[in-house]
C-alpha cells in the first residue's frame, strides 16, 4: 500500500541504469517501471522514485533552472558489517565519495549511484 511507504525521489540520468544499480547491489525490488521517464523500487518501507530527464520531475522551473541528480541529500541504509559491504561493492567497481568515517553513533560511508546521488551505508556502534 503506497500510504505505508516512505517515498524519496531521486533525479537520475538513466532510469534503467538506476534500477539495475539499486536492485542489483542494494537489495531493492522493482515496484513499477515506465522507463526511460520513471521507475520506483522498494526496500522494506522505503520507496525510491527514480525520475529521469523526461519525467515531470525533470522539467525546467519557471526561471529556467533544470533539476538534476547529485547533491548531498541521501537515503540511509543500515548494514551489519560496513567493511565487508564496502569491499563487496568496490569489487564490482562502484564508487564512493569518501572513506569510512567513525563517529559516536557508528561508522558510515557515502556510496554514489550511477547519477551521483548518495546512499549512506551506516553500521551502528555496538
Amino acid at each position: 500500500m503506497p500510504h505505508n511507504l516512505v517515498s524519496v525521489r531521486y533525479l537520475v540520468d538513466d532510469v534503467e541504469n538506476a534500477v539495475a544499480f539499486y536492485t542489483g547491489h542494494l537489495g531493492f525490488t522493482v515496484r513499477s517501471t515506465f522507463a526511460p521517464a520513471f521507475a520506483d523500487v522498494t526496500r522494506g518501507n522505503l520507496r525510491l522514485l527514480l525520475s529521469g530527464p523526461t519525467s515531470s520531475a525533470g522539467r525546467a522551473m519557471p526561471d529556467g533552472a533544470v533539476p538534476g541528480p547529485g547533491g548531498w541529500n541521501r537515503i540511509h541504509l543500515i548494514v551489519d558489517d560496513i567493511t565487508a559491504e564496502v569491499d563487496r561493492l568496490r569489487a564490482v567497481g562502484l564508487s564512493f565519495r569518501n572513506d569510512i568515517v567513525t563517529g559516536p553513533g557508528g561508522r558510515q560511508i557515502l556510496l554514489e549511484d550511477p547519477s551521483g546521488n548518495l546512499v549512506e551505508l551506516f553500521q551502528p556502534a555496538a
